[in-house]
């Protein structure tokens, strides 16, 4: 076609960086990971690598299994809590922070290979969860702050913020007089459709 009219299939949006430095972000770490094993078994022998793999095995599922059995309880105490009429107090348990983060270290220590070992153990020092802790809140807050801006309901959302900034929730109740909703009304027609 050279009318210069566009085809039947739209463009492809355009791949963000993130998906095209990956692939080849794992494919370098997978390389390296195979060359400082085969250094390892060059230095001493196959027998220790073995082992060294055997042992990150044995010790990453040991975390994920403990960790998993701490959310695990934390879990079924706060619905008891929930189901006994008590007041449930998320902040209030300090065992329970960085589940999800000692899970993925052990998943680091049991995947084979050295950095991920060092990264998976790197992942069970608390002030290391912490800090990781907080970064991810923080990106996860601000990827979050761009999707409402992006939203057609984000300029409500902020609009709505700008009313109550200081956040506090009103406890109240929605009361609605409309015509036909009392019983000696009579149900109108239907109502126009709502429009910009």
């Amino acid at each position: 076609m050279t009318t210069g009219a566009h085809g039947p299939y739209p463009a492809r949006p355009r791949r963000s960086r993130l998906r095209t430095l990956l692939p080849l972000g794992v494919a370098a770490w997978l390389v390296l990971e195979i060359w400082l094993l085969t250094l390892v078994a060059g230095a001493s022998s196959g027998l220790v690598v073995f082992l060294i793999l055997l042992a990150g095995i044995v010790l990453g599922s040991y975390v994920i299994k403990r960790a998993g059995r701490r959310a695990f309880r934390n879990l079924t105490e706060t619905v008891q809590q929930q189901q006994a009429g008590g007041p449930v107090t998320p902040g209030a348990r300090t065992d329970s922070e960085g589940n999800g983060l000692t899970m993925m270290g052990g998943l680091l220590i049991v995947l084979p290979g050295l950095i991920s070992d060092a990264l998976g153990l790197l992942l069970l020092v608390p002030p290391v969860q912490k800090a990781v802790s907080r970064y991810a809140e923080r990106t996860f807050e601000r990827k979050l702050r761009e999707a409402a801006a992006q939203s057609p309901l984000g300029d409500a959302f902020a609009r709505a913020r700008m009313r109550r900034p200081d956040g506090k929730v009103v406890q109240g109740e929605v009361v609605r007089d409309e015509p036909g909703s009392a019983p000696g009304d009579t149900p109108q027609g239907p109502r126009p459709p709502l429009t910009k």
